[in-house]
């Protein structure tokens, strides 16, 4: 379908993408990436793919008995034989690497984290499938992350960062030549991701026809290729219908057609612009904070778990499958509410 085109062009490149990524791996990778395909989006198996790539050129690269061997030649066996030290090693080794083109990599303890998790899931799939009776992967603990604030605006800043949006007068001089001609389009994009929490991704993926103007929603491709309906409020509705008028007597470059948001050259926006866009006008409310469209989606699950107390319902706004991933994010909002419940309950009459 026309509406449909976008994400299915997305979905063509990253299969041919790991197509190519699958050629420098052995035989049997292709088994687990069939096997996860219904679970994960294509962008989650490209990363998982280049994970794999390290894993294997570390093998090569760094265990004797491997070291004679091509990376198609390392067989399921070969990573039965491993032991956990030799996964905390890998751990170790992609702290700082260069790949087979010299280039050097560093990779922070979230991305090791990532890392260490695209090989349990590897290793679990042939374990499971009982084509390996050992996973080493399993028995090496996930490293411990600090728990770090979530940077988030607060509700006086999104409101000057919208008043800013809109008006253009906190820009540079040079900024401000352009605002005219993309403040009605950034206005609608900064209060969508602002008043909906939908990703950057599901932003930029938007169509016409992904807009439900008789219920106020928008139709969103979820990870792994869901589809689900987001509804907006009265102020989205009146930002976002500002810029569809505007968007109808714009004539989109040929195959950019169906896309909703426009760049400059008349092309669908891509994620980069956005962020782009994004950081310019956050920087007119705060120079403290590093507002990217990620935070703009926590402040808005942070308002809307304050406004409600309903863990579930925002993570079904959010699009999280699993709920304890919103409460770990919001964990010191809950700890406030509990407080705040303290004397609510009286044991004694006055």
């Amino acid at each position: 379908m026309a509406d449909q085109s976008y994400h299915t062009q997305v979905d063509i490149r990253n299969t041919l993408k790991l197509r190519e990524l699958l050629r420098e791996l052995p035989p049997y990778t292709k088994e687990f990436f069939r096997g996860i395909e219904p679970q994960t989006s294509s962008r989650t198996r490209i990363a998982y793919a280049y994970d794999l790539n390290v894993f294997f050129q570390f093998l090569h690269d760094n265990n004797p008995a491997l070291g004679k061997k091509e990376l198609r030649e390392i067989t399921l066996s070969d990573l039965e034989s491993l032991t956990p030290m030799d996964i905390e090693e890998y751990l170790d080794y992609v702290k700082v690497y260069e790949d087979s083109r010299k280039k050097a990599h560093t990779n922070d303890l979230q991305a090791i984290k990532r890392k260490l998790a695209s090989l349990r899931t590897f290793y679990k799939y042939f374990y499971q499938k009982e084509l390996i009776h050992y996973d080493p992967a399993a028995l090496v603990p996930m490293p411990k992350l600090h728990e770090k604030n979530i940077v988030r605006l607060d509700e006086d800043e999104v409101a000057e960062l919208l008043d800013n949006v809109e008006s253009g007068s906190k820009l540079t001089e040079t900024q401000q030549k352009f605002h005219e001609k993309t403040k009605v389009r950034d206005l609608a994009i900064v209060t969508l991701l602002v008043g909906t929490g939908i990703r950057v991704s599901e932003c930029v993926g938007l169509n016409i026809n992904d807009v439900d103007v008789k219920n106020s929603g928008v139709m969103v491709h979820r990870k792994g290729g869901k589809e689900e309906t987001v509804y907006f409020g009265d102020e989205v509705e009146e930002a976002l219908y500002a810029y569809m008028d505007e968007r109808e007597n714009t004539d989109a470059l040929p195959g950019h057609e169906d896309a909703l948001f426009l760049s400059g050259q008349r092309k669908r926006i891509n994620v980069r612009t956005v962020e782009n866009l994004v950081k310019k006008y956050t920087q007119t409310v705060t120079q403290v904070k590093n507002i990217t469209p990620h935070k703009l989606r926590s402040t808005y699950g942070t308002n809307l778990y304050r406004a409600t107390g309903d863990i579930y319902l925002v993570a079904g706004v959010l699009g999280h499958s699993d709920v304890n991933t919103t409460r770990k994010h919001y964990a010191a909002i809950e700890d406030e509410q509990r407080r705040s419940a303290r004397n609510k309950v009286r044991l004694r009459r006055d």
